[in-house]
């Protein structure tokens, strides 16, 4: 396991690797690492990017190139387009890299964690400034669920047919996706950031407390119905705080 003194020293490594590459116009850190990391755990996320969309490929292979003298564990590489890049670096001591590369145009913003560490133009945080702008005066500033009442609905009635047959594991699974659905619009409910949120632990103790309780205690028919019962109560009181989300009588009227 890396230390907080290690995993500073592997951040300015790591920027200087990244900025020698002569094909990358900046850098920018993501995440909790801007304000100081959650905890020994969180790793590095960096947005890499080029002044042109030509270049996004061979940058990539570049960093990728870089990377290798840490002798990682495992690189992954993700491709979404073809001027966009996803690399995650695996260390043997747990330490994880998340570095995305795209051309300065496409630079997006999706949370006010962002701090620019390298500007070789002065473009950079221009691009940037512009992007937080627009995301900042975005009264929805997260992806939404186009119908998120009608689809936990939904699950409700696929799971009591599923129960009907005794398929347990499809039922467990759609309790899942119930639970998701209701952290979602908690998290929207809080004002938290919901692009890859992963910090329940903040969410309102009240509304943690509740939800853990609708996990079932046995896998028995009896028990995963109760569960879900719970979780429609649980959804309900959500969406009955929600700014973004509305359901209509019919649906409200169903889920009881």
């Amino acid at each position: 396991m890396y230390s907080t003194v290690e995993r500073e020293d592997y951040f300015r490594n790591t920027i200087s690797k990244i900025e020698a590459v002569e094909l990358v116009e900046g850098i920018v850190q993501l995440g909790s690492g801007v304000i100081g990391y959650k905890d020994v755990y969180s790793d590095i996320d960096l947005m890499v990017c080029t002044s042109k969309e030509e270049n996004a490929q061979a940058t990539k292979e570049q960093i990728h190139q870089a990377l290798t003298e840490y002798t990682p564990m495992y690189i992954k590489e993700k491709k979404f387009s073809d001027t966009i890049f996803l690399l995650i670096v695996l260390l043997e001591n747990g330490l994880e890299f998340n570095i995305s590369i795209a051309p300065r145009n496409l630079l997006p913003v999706r949370s006010p964690l962002w701090k620019v560490v390298v500007d070789k133009t002065g473009d950079v945080l221009k691009k940037m400034n512009e992007e937080n702008e627009k995301f900042e005066s975005n009264p929805v500033k997260y992806d939404i669920y186009s119908d998120i009442a009608f689809e936990f609905f939904y699950c409700t009635i696929g799971l009591d047919k599923e129960l009907k047959r005794n398929n347990f594991i499809y039922s467990l699974k759609l309790l899942d996706t119930m639970r998701d659905y209701i952290l979602h619009v908690q998290a929207m409910n809080e004002g938290k950031k919901c692009h890859q949120f992963k910090a329940y632990d903040t969410l309102n103790p009240d509304f943690i407390e509740g939800y853990l309780s609708t996990f079932p205690k046995e896998i028995t028919k009896d028990a995963i119905a109760d569960s879900a019962l719970q979780l429609k109560e649980l959804f309900m009181l959500v969406m009955g705080d929600s700014s973004v989300y509305d359901m209509d009588d019919s649906l409200r009227h169903l889920l009881r």
